[in-house]
């Protein structure tokens, strides 16, 4: 199982890529696509499914996380993500991947055990999850411990089917 986790934002998009072998779990790949707020939304949203694209075909990946959108003060921003979600759905309909969904708060909780909890503390769990992540230099993004987050609760969703299969 190889599972790509993203965070979409029209600015800044964490992605990370988690394989599934056997008792452990290893990051293949993780960053960011940023985009600039000059270009149109129509060359943004191209741009995001050529780079998500690309990851799929490349890492070979077979499921996909994703965190819920939550409405919040602003209703073109929740529209706009709706457009890279819908994107997202696109690419796991072309491609045969398994879409896990989580809330915000089930990622946060299913990390660091509170539903509450900051990005900074989801960020500090990340890295105690994965020491080595240190060793590849500078997380630069939130967004990018965010994605691992959700890749996190992605693969354990499976790991979760997989168990009741078997009973």
């Amino acid at each position: 199982m190889i599972l790509l986790g993203v965070d979409p934002g029209f600015s800044v998009t964490g992605y990370s890529i988690l394989k599934k072998e056997e008792n452990k779990t290893i990051i293949l790949d993780y960053g960011y696509l940023k985009m600039s707020s000059k270009k149109e939304l129509s060359e943004r949203t191209g741009i995001f499914y050529s780079f998500f694209k690309e990851k799929i075909e490349t890492y070979k990946v077979t499921d996909l996380a994703l965190e819920t959108s939550f409405l919040g003060k602003n209703a073109q921003t929740f529209l706009k993500l709706g457009y890279l979600r819908g994107i997202l759905y696109l690419l796991s309909n072309q491609n045969n991947l398994k879409i896990y969904e989580f809330a915000p708060r089930e990622v946060k909780n299913s990390v660091t055990g509170f539903g509450g909890a900051s990005k900074d503390q989801v960020a500090l769990m990340i890295l105690a999850m994965f020491p080595k992540l240190s060793q590849f230099g500078q997380i630069e993004k939130q967004d990018v411990t965010d994605a691992i987050a959700i890749s996190i609760c992605g693969v354990w969703k499976y790991n979760q089917n997989e168990l009741l299969k078997k009973l």
